[in-house]
């Protein structure tokens, strides 16, 4: 620790006591954990005022001796190798909480011995909370003041010890519910209707639920159809879909199939818990693979590998800011631990599962993947429905105030969206004050100026949301939350999401649209979530890849990041990155803030800075975002009745293809189940490894037509092209070439691109509301149906009638018909009626037959036969 007032108090039995430094001296001063030395706490100076906002701003502790400025303390560990392998807390928890005015804010980090940050805390908290992974060697803690007013901290940190369930002690229950005991443990199983399980465990015999209904909002009725049985070795208890076992001699769970022979999950060891946290021990199937665990950068899937669920502000790959405490098993099962403490799950030979505090309380669900996301999501809150505009691309910057921009006017952000227009660039909404310390002005004309643009207003506001009602009636429609507002993550989190949305939809008739980092469990109900502030890099395309794919998983159907990062600028990565994003269910820029990589200048990231041909090329990608916006806004809604969202790993629609697991698959992904994005991460005009499952795909751009399984290599992906292949049976719908906004576009025509070249059935249904306002809750909505049947003869496409009504719904609309594959028809029929000459086309080269309709009633169906 810097400072003269510092020194080690003591902390139960055999603390080592570390003399408090001297004045002037430039050493921190530091403490031992190990056998004889169970935990260690040190106090900081007083602070008037804060000093520094990031760590890296800190002077060395030699010429900051007194820690005037940062606080640091040395730690060093030394465990016995293994230690932490069955730890429920991972690792050496530390913290550091305020001596008063708990609004303050210091911020907390650790360093390794070679200066590498391995763990943080740095929202508001108090305390400030984090663990150093199984920690062992030297630690370097630095504390930043951020803002702080007269006001000093206690760092404390422990070596957590173990205690193991015992033998069971106590069985009783019926009626779904069941309390067993091992000693001072006691635990309860509720069996839930839908086929549900909870289970919960603690040391001090008494269940508390600490999330209360922050996260579950609504309990699961419990399942009274349950009966349980002695087995000798286990007490079974059986309802409709599974049985539990609970072992005796230790204290075990189990959970089987109906059957009682087929294994979901099997405890190998008992519970365990330690000074602040509890884990569970299963066995590990030979082939089992797990995922989940909220966004994880980098990676969907974790077999093998430790997951960290906590409040992190790590934006790069192995950060985790938006985790959530839920995972999934191939295994036929996923489980979520309803709490707000952080967790690590270690996914090894031996699957350890904890969390920070002394309790087991876990939900767990039964079934396929699909099934599994459902019920979790129905438990913490489905995907929100958001309005079509947030579809569409957003554009973020602060105009009033911004040091890094020049002094200018809200208003100002008037003539940015006008670039938008004159591109023929797609633009949903404006953020127009990002940015800390920045204010806006003017805001009703500008909301009005955004409105005739085809945009909506969007805010982010330091100081809380208290003035979100005045703001949502002078016409903001996006609340973008920041660090400053979710604090330390969390519940704070949950709590600022629930009450931004709801800030809007109750002073409007839009719905709510919310964009936040730092998240947690059933924050997918309320927001976008975005994974934080990144610097340009190749590694940055890539690696994010798998972060949106896989937080799916978890039932994140809005998760994406800033297109061409935050920091940094490359025009030819932005192209990349921007294809990349292309089918993401949300996209931004994020402007006033990047530096060219080459120059070091200043730029913004708007779509049309780089000029030609990056204009061109990016115009293509969002014109064709906008394009099919009728899929995206159906995948959307599925979404908030399902809770599977748009962006997939290939492993959730294959399940059983092996391949969809390997490191080729990784880097790609479906946009629902039709398109398959093998984005271009590289400086390369090559694209390696593109694996396609089985079935037929079609190249989106030649027509050419792969048989699956297969791995394509060499695949030719020159700036302008996004490798991209649409599965066969595939029926799209999409709006008219050209289409900009939504608020613009031809309602009165509508294209389908038809896959149709193996013979077989295929169906879509397209899901249409106003878009804008939370009339589709009470059932102002319509779906349309299509089917497609091919045979040898040709292709007939049944589009039935469009059932439901809503505002603005057209009786009628043209329609075109873009159907791939097979030879040129020699008739087109419409309701068994040759189709006027002019009305149809065949390309040879593409093997594409386009056919336009005349304006048909809407409330009618209708037939289109290529014959």
């Amino acid at each position: 620790m810097l400072g003269s007032c510092g020194a080690l108090a003591l902390l139960g039995a055999g603390l080592l006591a570390a003399p408090a430094q001297q004045a002037g001296a430039a050493t921190p001063g530091s403490g031992t954990l190990d056998a004889d030395h169970k935990s260690v706490t040190w106090q900081s100076p007083t602070y008037a005022s804060g000093t520094v906002g990031d760590p890296k701003d800190c002077p060395s502790a030699a010429d900051d001796p007194d820690g005037k400025t940062c606080d640091r303390f040395d730690l060093n560990v030394s465990v016995p190798d293994g230690y932490w392998d069955d730890n429920p807390e991972g690792g050496v928890p530390i913290s550091i909480a305020w001596a008063k005015q708990p609004s303050d804010d210091f911020d907390l980090y650790v360093y390794d011995d070679a200066g590498k940050q391995v763990a943080s805390s740095a929202g508001t908290a108090d305390p400030e909370a984090t663990v150093i992974p199984k920690a062992n060697g030297t630690y370097h803690v630095v504390v930043v003041p951020y803002d702080v007013h007269d006001n000093s901290f206690v760092g404390k940190a422990y070596l957590p010890e173990t205690t193991d369930a015992g033998n069971l002690t106590s069985f009783a229950g019926e009626d779904g519910s069941y309390t067993f005991a091992a000693g001072d443990l006691k635990a309860k199983a509720d069996f839930l209707k839908g086929g549900q399980l909870r289970l919960r465990a603690d040391p001090s015999g008494t269940f508390t639920d600490p999330a209360g209904q922050q996260i579950v909002r609504e309990q699961p009725a419990v399942d009274p159809h349950t009966t349980s049985f002695d087995a000798g070795a286990y007490y079974g208890i059986r309802s409709s879909s599974a049985v539990l076992r609970v072992y005796k001699k230790p204290l075990r769970f189990g959970l089987y199939k109906a059957d009682n022979k087929t294994r979901v999950w099997q405890e190998d060891k008992p519970l365990r818990w330690s000074t602040g946290g509890m884990r569970q021990s299963l066995e590990r199937g030979a082939d089992e693979q797990f995922f989940g665990g909220g966004e994880q950068n980098g990676s969907f899937a974790h077999r093998d590998k430790t997951v960290y669920v906590a409040n992190n502000t790590n934006w790069n790959e192995g950060g985790y800011p938006n985790s959530q405490p839920f995972y999934l098993s191939s295994a036929g099962y996923g489980v979520y631990r309803n709490t707000f403490a952080p967790g690590v799950y270690d996914f090894g030979p031996s699957v350890h599962t904890g969390q920070q505090e002394r309790r087991l309380d876990a939900y767990y669900f039964l079934g396929d993947a699909k099934r599994v996301i459902g019920d979790y999501t129905s438990l913490v809150g489905k995907p929100f429905m958001p309005p079509v505009y947030g579809l569409e691309p957003g554009d973020a910057d602060c105009y009033l105030h911004n040091a890094n921009q020049g002094e200018r006017h809200t208003l100002d952000s008037l003539k940015v969206a006008d670039g938008y227009v004159e591109n023929r660039m797609p633009l949903g909404w404006m953020l127009v004050n990002d940015g800390y310390g920045c204010g806006y002005e003017n805001l009703a004309e500008t909301a009005k100026g955004l409105q005739d643009r085809g945009a909506q207003l969007g805010l982010w506001t330091q100081d809380g949301i208290d003035k979100l009602a005045d703001q949502v009636k002078a016409g903001q429609r996006v609340a973008k939350l920041d660090v400053a507002w979710v604090g330390n993550g969390y519940g704070m989190a949950l709590d600022a999401c629930d009450k931004a949305k709801a800030g809007i939809e109750d002073n409007s008739d839009a719905r709510g649209f919310v964009w936040m980092p730092v998240s947690w469990a059933g924050a997918q109900r309320c927001a976008v979530l975005w994974s934080g502030d990144q610097k340009l890099s190749w590694d940055f395309i890539r690696w994010q890849i798998p972060t949106y794919a896989g937080a799916t998983l978890s039932g994140i159907a809005y998760n994406t990041g800033d297109i061409g990062s935050i920091y940094s600028h490359d025009a030819k990565m932005y192209a990349r990155d921007l294809q990349a994003k292309t089918f993401l269910p949300a996209v931004m820029t994020m402007d006033g803030w990047a530096r060219d990589i080459t120059t070091g200048q200043k730029i913004n990231q708007q779509p049309w800075v780089d000029g030609e041909p990056y204009t061109s090329i990016n115009r293509k990608y969002l014109q064709l975002r906008e394009r099919l916006m009728p899929y995206l806004y159906t995948l959307a809604k599925q979404a908030s009745q399902t809770g599977v969202g748009s962006i997939r790993p290939l492993w959730l629609e294959y399940p059983e293809d092996a391949n969809t697991l390997g490191a080729q698959a990784k880097y790609e992904y479906l946009a629902g189940d039709d398109f398959l994005v093998a984005p271009v991460y590289k400086d390369s005009e090559t694209r390696d490894g593109i694996y396609l499952p089985k079935g037929t795909w079609t190249d989106y751009w030649t027509g050419k037509q792969y048989k699956g399984p297969t791995t394509i290599d060499g695949y030719h992906a020159p700036l302008d092209t996004l490798p991209l292949f649409v599965k066969a049976g595939a029926i799209v719908p999409m709006w008219p070439q050209g289409t900009t906004s939504w608020k613009t576009r031809d309602k009165d025509r509508l294209g389908w691109d038809v896959y149709a070249a193996q013979p077989g059935r295929h169906a879509y249904t397209l899901y249409e509301d106003d878009g804008v306002t939370r009339a589709f809750a009470k059932g102002a909505a319509a779906t349309q149906r299509v089917t497609s049947d091919t045979d040898r003869t040709g292709t007939t496409l049944n589009v039935g009638a469009s059932k439901g009504s809503y505002d603005g719904k057209v009786s009628e609309r043209a329609y075109t018909f873009t159907v791939h594959g097979g030879a040129a028809p020699h008739r087109v029929t419409l309701n068994g009626r040759p189709l006027a000459a002019g009305s149809w086309s065949y390309d040879g080269k593409t093997g594409v037959t386009t056919v336009r309709t005349p304006s048909l009633s809407t409330s009618r169906p209708f037939e289109v036969r290529l014959s």
